[in-house]
This record gives structure tokens, sequence and C-alpha cells, in this order.
């Protein structure tokens, strides 16, 4: 039966999303050199990674195999065919291009790889939408710089940019700068996404970081974005730049004003600063004061602000897989959620994980993203991560990711109604790869299960769940059927 609510744009983006590091592996093959990643070993919600300055051969660390996808991708691409993609989001470990960030020359044997998948993507009429840099850096660069802390990494990403760009300007049209960049406004952003963790070995939940040295750190990002993208309007004019945020959508936890202006601060600072300084060119008013009350003194040399400027993205994108609140009453419950603890919100059910599960919520966070810039939207990641069971004829039933599926699903389709200008949709992990968060293969997205388990061991089999089909029917109809 049609779903008489919601409705498509022709030519509207389906696929999924993934990250190199969580999923390619092969992580010391063909000239690859070791990437933040491939110093964390595995761990849980319950036991937090752990990060080692050298790689211990006894020692289980999920990121150096992931998935096999190095090996497999073909494989994996026409999975991803058969469902319908014809979009794949996925990114460029930086460490395959320049093994040591730093490095003369690039390595051949790393660009002929992304070679090869984006003809595979071509040949299965899959567009390549990829993410530059998505929680990864050569290992070199943390230990002699301390990651985005240093200014040098400016022009060592606007070179390994350079790079990729002109091999690649007939494959690939859309790319995004830095994954969920504004992570970087708290202690998870220095383990992710500017890897602040020089000489640090340990619980990665103990990595000690000020707010100076974040913002800080973002600032050099927000430069390197700017140039970049200046570089690509420039030089190639057919490339799409888009930037990446991880949307956490709050409430005030009560009509107590107290809460409610409690709240609009958290937006500013988690969903808005990032997003305003690459969407519209300039930081936003309220920076100024928030540095104040917070002791940072941003190292703003001449040029800086004009690269900023010219280097405003064609298009936003987003995370978004929950919501949480916001309040000021000690009472308060909290719960968990991606990359943030936040407060809980008792008309929600939650994951597996406890992430507060709010299709309502990604309506509102499209509407409120569309009013504030006019620009084209697209929701990169969105997914559920479960146990999934495996029954003995090898079936996967998994209603409760085809429930999420389709919520959201027809949450999009509202908001488009609503004005919404979305054109894409990239679910997160369409088949099962390590958590980013924890390490674990338990967590699983997919609609692909992969015979891979926490300890290491499996056979890397690919299976298709009962959401494979469930996504295979909305990406058929273009979203008109299949949301019963």
């Amino acid at each position: 039966m049609a779903n008489s609510t919601v409705s498509f744009p022709e030519g509207f983006y389906w696929g999924g999303a993934t990250a190199a590091n969580q999923l390619e592996g092969a992580w010391n093959v063909d000239g690859r050199g070791p990437s933040v990643d491939d110093h964390f070993m595995g761990g849980s919600y319950e036991k937090p990674r752990e990060i080692t300055l050298e790689i211990h051969p006894d020692k289980l660390y999920p990121n150096h195999d992931g998935i096999d996808f190095y090996h497999r991708y073909e494989e994996d691409i026409a999975l991803f065919a058969e469902m319908g993609f014809n979009m794949f989001r996925m990114s460029i470990a930086w460490s395959r291009i320049f093994p040591n960030g730093d490095d003369a020359q690039p390595n051949e044997a790393g660009l002929a790889f992304y070679d090869r998948v984006f003809d595979c993507c071509r040949e299965h009429g899959i567009e390549p939408l990829v993410t530059l840099s998505h929680y990864e850096m050569p290992y070199h660069l943390v230990e002699k710089y301390n990651g985005w802390e240093s200014r040098k990494l400016i022009d060592l990403f606007e070179r390994y940019c350079a790079t990729v760009f002109d091999r690649y300007q007939d494959k690939v049209t859309y790319w995004l700068t830095f994954n969920e960049i504004n992570c970087g406004t708290s202690r998870m952003g220095a383990l992710f996404e500017t890897s602040m963790i020089r000489g640090f070995e340990g619980p990665a939940s103990e990595v000690k970081v000020t707010p100076q040295q974040c913002y800080q750190a973002l600032h050099h990002q927000f430069v390197a974005s700017g140039r970049v993208v200046k570089l690509a309007h420039e030089k190639y004019p057919q490339f799409k730049m888009g930037n990446m945020d991880c949307f956490i959508l709050s409430y005030a936890a009560t009509c107590d004003p107290e809460d409610v202006f409690a709240n609009q601060q958290e937006m500013n600072r988690m969903n808005w600063y990032c997003s305003d300084v690459q969407v519209r060119g300039a930081y936003p008013f309220y920076a100024k004061r928030y540095w104040a009350e917070n002791g940072i003194e941003l190292d703003i040399r001449e040029g800086d602000l004009e690269d900023i400027a010219a280097g405003k993205v064609d298009f936003y994108t987003f995370s978004y897989y929950m919501s949480s609140t916001v309040g000021t009453h000690a009472d308060q419950e909290t719960t968990q959620g991606n990359m943030t603890f936040g407060g809980k919100n008792p008309y929600l059910k939650s994951t597996d994980w406890g992430w507060q599960i709010d299709p309502l919520g990604l309506r509102v966070a499209l509407n409120e993203i569309y009013a504030r810039y006019e620009i084209p939207l697209m929701v990169v990641e969105n997914g559920m991560g479960a146990y999934d069971t495996v029954e003995e004829d090898g079936s996967i039933h998994d209603q409760y990711r085809i429930d999420y599926l389709k919520s959201h699903v027809r949450a999009m389709g509202e908001a488009i109604a609503d004005g919404v200008d979305l054109v894409g949709y990239t679910w997160w992990g369409p088949i099962d790869l390590v958590s980013a968060g924890t390490g674990e293969m338990r967590k699983r997205y997919g609609f692909i299960h992969v015979d891979k388990h926490d300890d290491g061991t499996g056979t890397y089999e690919r299976r298709r769940k009962d959401s494979f089909f469930a996504y295979q029917k909305i990406i058929k109809s273009n979203g008109a059927e299949g949301l019963e």
C-alpha cells in the first residue's frame, strides 16, 4: 500500500554510510601507515577502549581488520547495489595516501585502491559521497604535532586534499571535509575529531584536554576546511562541498525558563557553533562571550578569517541518531548517546545501548536546520546499534531495525512536505562494522550481517538481514512504499 503522506523528490539519494577506519582493515597493507584508530584496543560501554603508544602483537585492535572491506569491496558494493543504493558515503584513509601525513610523495598503492572502489561504485550506478577526514589521521601527526592542536596540520591537510581532488576529479563529485566536526567542542573530540592524544596511554575516558585546546584545534580545522573548499570551487567547479555535523537535538527538561535558556545555550555550543562557521563563513555572534567565559583565547592569524569566509559549503550534512534533554535541576536522570551523555526523556524508548529513539526529533531537526541556513540538506548518518541473533537457518529477523528505519524515513518525508530541501539519506552502517566509540562488533547497525565477533574471530561471511529487503523496497519505490 502506498504511503499517502510522504513523498520524496525525483533523484533523491538513497544509500548508506561508512568510515575507512571502521571497515577497511588491511591496516598495514600496500604502504598504509598506522592511523590514530590503529592504536585503540577493543572495549565496551562498561570498559572504555584503551590507547597504546606502541602496537602490541598480542593485543586486539579491532580496526586493524575491520570487516576486510579492503579485499571484499566488490562483494559489498554489489550488495549495496542490490539494495538499490544510488549513493555510498565512505571516507578516504589519509594514512593510505600519505602514510605519515607529511611524506614527500603520496603512496600510489593507496591512491590506486580508491580508484578501484570509485570505479566499482560507478559501474553499479552509485554516486560516491566522500569524507576527507573521518575520525582518523596518520598517527605520526599525533606524535609530532599533537593532531589539530598544531597549525602545521592546515598545510598538510590541504596538500592531502589537493592530491585526492586531482586524482579523483572525474570520479567523485560530492565531498565532505570533516566528519562530525562539532564533536571537537568536547573531550571526545580530542580522541576522535582532533586527535590530541600525544603521549597518552591508557583508558580513552581519561584523556585530558582543555577548552582552549579544543577550540584552537577547531579553529585550525575551520581554516583548513575553508582553504580546501575554496580550492575545490576555484579548480573543480563540478565539485559539491559539504560540512558534516553530529546533530544532537535537545529539549528543555522542563518549562522552567532556566532549563529553556540552558538548552538554548547547549544547542548553540553543540549544534550551531561549527555549522554557523562553515555555512555562513564567520564565527557566530555568541562565540566571543562563550570564549571569554571558558578561558578561550584563540590564536587567529592574518588571513584566517578570510579563508573561512571564502570556504562556505554548498550543502549541509549531519548525523542524527537520538535526542536528549537539558536541565538545571539536580534530579535529572542521564542517559547515553552519540559521543555525548544527556538528560533522559521519559517519553522516549531507547536502544540496547541506551540511545533514545526519537523519529519526530529528526523532523524537528530538519526544520530547524533548514530555517537557519536554507541550503540543501542530507542526513548522512542515521541508524541504531542492536544485538542481532542469527537463526539456525542463517536468517536474521531484525524488526526493531526495520521499525526504526521506517519511522525515520516517514519523518524525513514529512519534513520534505514541510518545505525542507532534503536531497539524500545514507543509513549509518549499511553493513556491520567496528563501533567507533567502543570497538565492538556486537553493536550491529547493518542491513548486512558480517560474521566477525568481539574477540576477533569469524569467517567474515556476509548475510542479508530482513532489514535488507525492507530498505530495498523503500528505495525501489523512492519512499512511496514499504513504510506501512
